[in-house]
């Protein structure tokens, strides 16, 4: 079990999180969580509580069998707060996540994590990414510039007049 003790910085903390996200270790992931834990995906909303939380990366997990999970930067805020800049790649093709069913596409995705830490176990984690280029990336939307997504713009536009 990792040293999780009130003296290792939120700095180490993130960086030993982000390393089990990396490794795809639900165990090792769950001992850096506290028991009510927050994890609030911008897009998403928050997952809480450890039992949840474990569900919610087993489900990513699953659902993007080849996912690489890669930590760009980890910078300290203060004892018990961490930032962290990532990025994730992975093919959609294993179970569903969050509803959505697989359907082969690639997800490359760059985020930031505002991580908060109480007695060295993470008590809420702030999750940023562009929730647009996800679900564009995804297929729920049309891709960026395309006929169907300056069509779609364009009925907006004529609906808001």
């Amino acid at each position: 079990m990792p040293n999780t003790g009130p003296t290792r910085e939120a700095a180490a903390l993130m960086q030993a999180t982000f390393d089990a996200i990396a490794a795809k270790d639900i165990e090792t992931l769950s001992s850096f969580w506290h028991d009510d834990v927050v994890e609030d995906f911008m897009v998403i909303g928050p997952v809480v509580g450890k039992a949840a939380a474990a569900a919610f990366f087993v489900e990513m997990f699953t659902a993007m069998p080849d996912l690489v999970f890669a930590t760009e930067r980890v910078l300290p805020v203060d004892q018990s707060t961490a930032v962290g800049q990532w990025t994730l790649s992975g093919t959609f093709t294993g179970g569903p996540f969050q509803g959505i069913e697989p359907n082969g596409r690639t997800i490359q995705l760059q985020g930031i994590d505002v991580m908060e830490f109480e007695d060295g176990l993470l008590k809420h984690n702030t999750i940023y990414y562009d929730g647009l280029t996800w679900v564009r990336q995804l297929g729920m939307l049309p891709a960026a510039g395309s006929k169907a997504d300056r069509a779609m713009l364009a009925s907006f536009n004529a609906m808001t007049k």
